[in-house]
C-alpha cells in the first residue's frame, strides 16, 4: 500500500473497501479524519464514525511524527460483523505502548486504540509496517454473516 501514490483520493474502492495513501504533511491527518469520515457515512455505518475517525487519527498522527513518509490506510468490512482499518507506513519498528503521566501531551493512541476497539494489532510487511484494528458493527455479532 505504501509508496504507491501520494495522492488524497481513493486509490482502490468497492462496496466494503476503501485504500488511500497521504503525504507526510500535517494537513495528511485531516485529510484522512474527512475521507473515513465520508466513507463510513456512504457505507451506512455512521454509527462507527467518532470512534473511527478517533483512532485513525491518533495512528495517522504517530505515523506523521515517527515515519515521515507516506501512510496508507485501509478500511474494510469483512463478513465478520467487523470494520476493518489498517494504517501503515514505511518504518518496520513497531509502535510502543506508553504510560503516559497526566501531565504528558501525548503517548495515549495505543491505549485509546486498546481500549476502544474489539482487537488491534500490528505486522511487519516487505516494506514497514501495519497497525490494525477492528470495531464490531453495531448490531451484528463477530461470526454472523450479512
Amino acid at each position: 500500500m505504501i509508496g504507491v501514490s501520494d495522492s488524497t483520493g481513493t486509490l482502490a474502492s468497492a462496496p466494503g473497501f476503501a485504500e488511500w495513501t497521504f503525504p507526510a504533511e500535517a494537513g495528511a491527518v485531516r485529510t484522512a479524519r474527512t475521507l473515513v469520515r465520508d466513507t463510513l457515512h456512504e457505507w451506512g455505518m455512521s454509527a462507527l464514525t467518532d470512534v473511527t475517525v478517533l483512532l485513525v487519527s491518533e495512528l495517522v498522527t504517530n505515523s506523521l511524527r515517527h515515519a515521515g513518509a507516506p501512510i496508507g490506510v485501509r478500511m474494510s468490512a469483512p463478513r465478520d460483523g467487523a470494520l476493518l482499518v489498517e494504517v501503515s507506513d514505511p518504518v518496520s519498528e513497531p509502535p510502543r505502548e506508553r504510560s503516559a503521566h497526566p501531565e504528558d501531551e501525548g503517548g495515549r493512541g495505543l491505549q485509546l486504540v486498546a481500549l476502544a476497539s474489539r482487537r488491534w494489532g500490528t505486522r511487519r510487511g516487505e516494506s514497514g509496517k501495519t497497525v490494525w484494528f477492528e470495531l464490531g458493527l453495531p448490531g451484528r455479532e463477530a461470526g454472523e454473516d450479512t
